[in-house]
């Protein structure tokens, strides 16, 4: 039987410090649910000085965090900032079961001691964003997967609280199921544990990606199903990545990765369209809305976009780096565009057989691309160069002898080949 959430009458008023907070939380988001509610609860906050709980979950699937999940992360540090308790929610146990969200396919869950390796990095990562003095750090572990929660019998409770039919609403599922593609019972099973987190939590607002929407409302249901007042929530546009067509991941390779040596970082952002450009800055930076009207109004008369693009690079390696280290990268872009070389380049040796190796097998053996067949596309579309100059025929074997390499506009080495 479902439990009443308690009404609260009381309407507290809307005072230029609520508006300002709501300017913010609404600043780049695609949706805020219910944009009523997530005023009161802030204009209660500012009356009673009771900060607001402010969830964030990311199922550690991979070992770092890239641009892309810094969207999200950004924003919450913007509440974080206003007074409000963030929390952030490795979802160790969610991890095992797999999240199903936009996949047409079952996911494979991780092994413990995948998600384990992966979730080492994500609180020190997570911290360049976030003020870690002041952030919850959980993991759904701790009730997911404790005595408390009643192993299959919770299990149980808990998959009672919801229906088919609604799990069937989701769009993904929808799509598969009437495709005939197969749903394994335990997909269902990742929304209900990651709403059940929300209860767990007693959240106020939950953020993530618009893929995750869906996951979002449960746990809003969930809240209401055991008593709690529903929590709102925000969803952020997925960031496109380098690629300029799907959105960044660390399996599309079209990723900045926020560890990233400075000039490598630098030198991706400069990659991106320039009509790309504009969603990085409004989704990325911290520059006002009207800095960023500002720079589209120059643009439309005449100035450079690339000058726009170099500030936004220079923001982000600045952010993640330091002031120095974007000032140097972008010394080094400006090098490396007039045909220059980087002073720090690696240094590698390879060694080859009597005759040499062909040279995509080269380039994969000195790390530069990651299978011969990669070196071998390079090479035919030109963008592989010898010593300064261009090399467009595969089948060069490079004699014993120091040479600089350069793959695409990015990758450097100094390579030794030496006969073994």
């Amino acid at each position: 039987m479902t439990e009443q959430v308690k009404s609260n009458p009381v309407q507290y008023p809307i005072t230029d410090a609520v508006k300002h907070a709501l300017a913010v939380s609404k600043r780049g988001c695609d949706e805020l649910l219910v944009e009523s509610e997530w005023v009161q609860k802030l204009a209660r906050s500012a009356a009673t000085g009771v900060p607001l709980r402010i969830k964030l979950g990311l199922d550690p699937t991979a070992p770092d965090i890239h641009l892309g999940h810094t969207v999200v992360l950004n924003k919450l540090r913007q509440l974080q900032d206003l007074g409000h308790t963030v929390i952030f929610l490795i979802g160790d146990f969610t991890s095992m079961i797999g999240d199903p969200s936009g996949r047409n396919a079952t996911r494979p869950p991780l092994t413990r001691e995948q998600i384990e390796a992966n979730a080492k990095t994500y609180y020190e990562q997570a911290s360049l964003i976030l003020d870690k003095e002041k952030t919850e750090i959980r993991y759904n572990s701790e009730w997911c997967d404790s005595p408390e929660f009643g192993g299959a019998r919770g299990m149980i409770q808990l998959a009672s609280r919801y229906t088919v039919a609604r799990m069937l609403e989701r769009e993904d599922f929808t799509k598969r199921y009437k495709s005939g593609v197969a749903i394994s019972i335990h997909e269902f099973l990742y929304p209900l544990m990651q709403g059940y987190d929300s209860v767990a939590l007693k959240s106020d607002i939950e953020l993530g990606g618009t893929d995750q929407k869906f996951n979002l409302l449960v746990g809003r249901e969930l809240q209401k199903e055991y008593g709690q007042e529903p929590q709102c929530i925000l969803t952020m546009p997925l960031l496109v990545g380098l690629d300029g067509v799907d959105k960044m991941s660390k399996s599309k390779n079209n990723y900045v990765g926020i560890t990233e040596p400075a000039n490598e970082m630098f030198g991706k952002i400069m990659s991106i369209s320039d009509d790309m450009m504009w969603d990085w800055y409004e989704l990325l930076s911290f520059v006002s809305l009207e800095q960023i009207a500002q720079f589209k109004e120059e643009v439309s008369h005449g100035r450079n976009p690339r000058e726009i693009k170099v500030l936004l690079a220079q923001e982000i390696v600045a952010r993640f780096h330091n002031q120095q280290a974007a000032e140097e990268a972008l010394q080094a872009f400006n090098h490396r565009a007039h045909g220059g070389i980087p002073d720090d380049i690696e240094s590698v040796t390879v060694s080859v057989p009597e005759g040499g190796l062909p040279l995509g097998a080269l380039l994969k053996a000195a790390g530069m691309v990651n299978t011969s067949s990669d070196g071998v596309r390079s090479i035919e579309q030109g963008g592989c160069k010898i010593d300064g100059e261009v090399v467009k025929d595969k089948n060069t074997r490079l004699a014993v002898g120091e040479y600089v390499i350069q793959v695409g506009k990015r990758r450097f080495a100094k390579v030794s080949v030496v006969v073994s």
